[in-house]
């Protein structure tokens, strides 16, 4: 086992998660930087130690992908007529593509991934404030509200 380049992806995969957990936090979200970069630190560690075992990489990737299925479902609920808490379910999910990518060395697809990330994330806020949409008592609210 080469340590060098294992060690290196981890490292991105937590640096990239750190970019979205930012946005998070910076947004005052619940499960915020150091969320997103458990998350996808983890993944791509359980994508190391796989592909070093010599387990099937699919095989791994979709038990990843399961289990924060299961851990982004508990960040989301239902308050009266919306839901909260969808897009950092969605980002727990993708920070977890973008651990498994740097896990196994795919370095440029997930900083391309982090970066469409934190596009949509940042860029589009201020598209969706000011479409914004009206609620059943006609009052305006944004995005998910998460």
């Amino acid at each position: 086992m080469d340590f060098g380049p294992n060690l290196v992806n981890l490292l991105v995969a937590a640096g990239l998660s750190g970019l979205i957990g930012f946005e998070r936090e910076f947004n005052k979200r619940d499960a915020g930087l150091r969320t997103h970069i458990m998350v996808g630190m983890g993944a791509a560690l359980f994508t190391i130690v796989g592909a070093e075992l010599g387990v099937d990489p699919t095989r791994m990737a979709a038990q990843v992908v399961s289990g924060i299925g299961f851990i982004g479902a508990g960040t989301i609920f239902r308050a009266g007529d919306s839901i909260k808490g969808l897009t950092t379910a969605a980002g727990m999910w993708t920070v977890a593509g973008i651990g498994v990518a740097a896990g196994f060395g795919m370095l440029a697809l997930a900083t391309t991934a982090t970066v469409v990330a934190l596009l949509v994330l940042f860029g589009l806020l201020p598209v969706v404030e000011r479409l914004g949409s009206r609620d059943k008592q006609g009052e305006t609210r944004t995005d998910d509200a998460d």
